[in-house]
C-alpha cells in the first residue's frame, strides 16, 4: 500500500505574481520541471506551499493544478490535509475523495493545542478511519510543539490506512532508528529533514519529501538512485555537494530563500512570500547562490513510477 509514497517527492512552493495572486501557470511549470529532472512525485499544500496563508479558493486551485500534472504524468500526489482540529482534518480528508489521483495525505501532528502523545495517536486513527486516501503522518515537533516517539509511531504503522511518516525531528535519533528497525516493511519512513537524506536512506528509509529538491533536482534523484544501488561513494559525493545549499535554503524561515533562488533563476515571477513571513535577505540569497553545487554529469536512471 505504501509503494506510491516511496521515492523523491517535491513539496511545491506556491508562486505569487506581481499582484500577489497565486500564479498557477508558474506552479504548473515547476511541477513539470521537477518531474522532468527526476522527482517521483509531488506534494501539494504542504508547509513549503504556505498553505496556511491560502484561502479555500486558492487551496482548491493549487490542488487542481498539482492533481492534473500528477495524473498526466502518472506520478504520486500527496496532499497536505492536516490541521490542529480533528473534525476539520477529517473534513479535509473526506474532500480528497473528489480529487482524482491523490495517492495519500500528509497529515501533520496537531499543533498549538499540544495534546498528549496518546491523544495524537487517537487523532490519527480517527482520521484514518474516515479518510478516502491513505495517510502519511507528518512528525515535526519543531513546528508543532509535540512529537511522536518510536512506540507511538509503531502503533500508527500498525493502523489500517496509515502508510508512512514524514520524519522531521532534526536528527537521525534513536526513535527514528527504532522505527526503521521495527516498522512493517510496507510502512514508508520518509526523510523530512533534507540534510539527513542519505543517512536515513542508508538506514532503511523509503524516500523523502524534500523542499530543497526544487533546485538541483537531478542531483537529489541521483543521490537516491546511487544509495539504492549501494554505490555509497557516489551517493556521499552528491550528499556532500548538496549540503551547503540545503543549509543555506533553511538559514531563514522557509520558503523565503528557496523562492528567492527560484525567482533569480527565472522560474517564478516574484520571490514573494505572504506575511507574516518576510522575503529572504540579500545576504541569505547570496549565501544560497554561492552554495549551489555545479550540475553533475551523472543522471539518475528513470525509476519505476
Amino acid at each position: 500500500m505504501a509503494t506510491g509514497v516511496r521515492g523523491l517527492h517535491v513539496p511545491l512552493v506556491t508562486p505569487f505574481d506581481e499582484a500577489g495572486a497565486v500564479d498557477l501557470a508558474a506552479l504548473e511549470r515547476l511541477a513539470e520541471e521537477v518531474l522532468d529532472a527526476g522527482a517521483d512525485g509531488l506534494v501539494a499544500l504542504a508547509t513549503t506551499a504556505e498553505a496556511s496563508s491560502l484561502d479555500e479558493r486558492e487551496r482548491d486551485a493549487v490542488l487542481a493544478v498539482c492533481a492534473r500534472v500528477a495524473a498526466d504524468r502518472g506520478v504520486a500526489l500527496i496532499v497536505g490535509a492536516g490541521t490542529n482540529d480533528t473534525r476539520t482534518t477529517i473534513a479535509r480528508h473526506e474532500a480528497l475523495a473528489e480529487v482524482e489521483g491523490v495517492t495519500a495525505s500528509l497529515a501533520v501532528v496537531p499543533y498549538y493545542v499540544r495534546p498528549s502523545e496518546a491523544a495524537i495517536v487517537a487523532h490519527f486513527q480517527a482520521v484514518a478511519a474516515r479518510s478516502p486516501v491513505a495517510l502519511v503522518v507528518y512528525n515535526i515537533p519543531y513546528r508543532t510543539g509535540r512529537g511522536l516517539g518510536a512506540q507511538a509511531l509503531l502503533e500508527l504503522a500498525a493502523t489500517d490506512g496509515i502508510v508512512g511518516v514524514k520524519q522531521a525531528v532534526g536528527a537521525l535519533d534513536v526513535d527514528t532508528l527504532e522505527l526503521l528497525a521495527r516498522a512493517p516493511r510496507d510502512f514508508a519512513v520518509l526523510c523530512g529533514d533534507d540534510a539527513f537524506l542519505l543517512a536515513l536512506l542508508l538506514m532503511g528509509g523509503a524516500g523523502a519529501i524534500t523542499a530543497s529538491a526544487h533546485l538541483c533536482t537531478e542531483r537529489f534523484a541521483a543521490l537516491m538512485t546511487a544509495a539504492g544501488a549501494g554505490r555509497l561513494d557516489e551517493a556521499r559525493a552528491h550528499a556532500e555537494a548538496l549540503l551547503p545549499l540545503i543549509l543555506a535554503l533553511f538559514a531563514e524561515p522557509s520558503p523565503a530563500v528557496l523562492k528567492a533562488m527560484l525567482h533569480e533563476a527565472g522560474r517564478i515571477a516574484t520571490p514573494d512570500v505572504r506575511m507574516p513571513l518576510q522575503a529572504a535577505s540579500p545576504a541569505a540569497l547570496q549565501r544560497a547562490r554561492r552554495s549551489a553545487p555545479a550540475r553533475s554529469s551523472a543522471r539518475a536512471p528513470a525509476r519505476a513510477r
